[in-house]
């Protein structure tokens, strides 16, 4: 198949002493991939980049990496979360390429091959996964993170009704452009960072690529971005940089546990030891409950169970733990993932009941709904309290 020089998927732009040709693709199509090869081949340029980054390269390259997973180092780096959100955008891919009957990521397969082919240096051009997540996640609030939990969640029922020619439409600029303003208007931190930023990202990294002459494979959200991008100064140190943390987020971290704190003891000593009794009472159940619920959702050992209603009322006041932490630790020892939980992790992600299924994701899983019990039991409590204590103040 021989590319048309007016196909909407090929963009022809210059950079000084350069000539780049930039293919739009969809990334989990046949004909996408089939694109990649003949274009590489056709134009046989110095350099091919690609919209990968080193690790999701060697992901695509060493399908065993899975089972160099360390569960333990993840909870205690609070990355359950993120990379439980990613596991399920991975597995919306998947599904989709599974359908179609096509690995996931194909057509960057098929650049790099086809860069081997014909002689050309290989290019990575994307910023590092983990910094990208890392940027949105901490641009997110918490019940942002819930929304797309969910929204992600509901997403694994949807792919039965997608069709291949429904995958080669979202090639259409307009139709990506579409899409990318809807998901702008839900949750505008998701495009500004995973579409916006790397849009600029690619672009100066597109450019600046070794080589007289360049192709460059990118999915086709990114090229009108990077089009519009392609003659502006772009700074790649500060997109590569992690945000600091919110200075009110800290300070709230502390103040609620303060403020808890703060009115047990006012309980006691305005209204007695039966006062000060009833806030403790409600404070550890309405946590420890909820925080068990979350476990049990999770389908969490009998002991993880328990020690997430242990730890919940406590961790709430610590700003320093948290009770999923707790639980997913006890999980992973009562639980331990075994060598064939991380071999079978690509197809059990798959579908709903494999991620509760899977050690390795149950884990995951059991952090995130313990600690949202927990936090969903604190705002129970919280007003319970405040009224308690009006009640008994003079």
């Amino acid at each position: 198949m021989t590319i048309e020089k007016d196909s909407k998927a090929v963009h022809h732009l210059e950079y000084p002493d350069k000539q780049v040709i930039l293919l739009g693709t969809a990334h989990v199509s046949r004909e996408s991939a089939q694109q990649v090869q003949d274009l590489i081949r056709e134009e046989k340029p110095d350099t091919v980049c690609v919209e990968l980054c080193q690790s999701r390269y060697q992901s695509l390259r060493q399908k065993e990496r899975w089972q160099e997973t360390d569960i333990v180092k993840i909870i205690k780096e609070k990355k359950s979360f993120l990379l439980l959100s990613n596991l399920m955008l991975a597995s919306f891919q998947k599904r989709i390429a599974k359908k179609l009957d096509i690995k996931p990521g194909q057509e960057m397969i098929t650049a790099v091959e086809t860069a081997e082919e014909v002689g050309a240096e290989i290019h990575l051009a994307d910023r590092d996964i983990r910094t990208t997540l890392s940027r949105t996640w901490r641009a997110m609030g918490l019940w942002s993170k819930i929304k797309l939990l969910f929204q992600l969640v509901l997403s694994m029922g949807e792919v039965e009704e997608i069709k291949e020619e429904d995958i080669e439409k979202m090639k259409d600029q307009d139709v990506l452009e579409t899409l990318l303003a809807e998901v702008g208007k839900a949750l505008p931190v998701l495009k500004d960072i995973l579409i916006d930023e790397r849009d600029r990202y690619l672009a100066e990294k597109i450019r600046t690529a070794p080589g007289k002459k360049i192709v460059a494979v990118v999915g086709a959200g990114h090229v009108p971005g990077i089009k519009k991008y392609w003659d502006t100064v772009i700074d790649i140190q500060a997109l590569e940089q992690l945000p600091p943390k919110s200075r009110t987020a800290g300070v709230l971290k502390w103040l609620i546990p303060g403020a808890i704190l703060g009115m047990f003891i006012a309980g006691f000593f305005y209204g007695g030891a039966q006062a000060g009794k009833d806030m403790i009472v409600w404070w550890i159940g309405a946590n420890a409950i909820l925080a068990g619920i979350g476990a049990i959702i999770a389908l969490a050992h009998p002991v993880t169970i328990v020690s997430s209603m242990l730890a919940a009322p406590l961790t709430s006041l610590n700003p320093m733990i948290a009770a999923g932490w707790v639980s997913g630790l006890v999980e992973a020892f009562s639980r331990k993932p075994k060598v064939k939980d991380f071999e079978k992790l690509p197809d059990d992600i798959l579908s709903v009941r494999g991620f509760w299924r899977n050690k390795v994701t149950r884990i995951l899983l059991v952090v995130v709904f313990t600690n949202l019990g927990s936090s969903i039991g604190t705002f129970v409590a919280f007003p319970v309290i405040v009224k308690l204590l009006v009640g008994v103040t003079p």
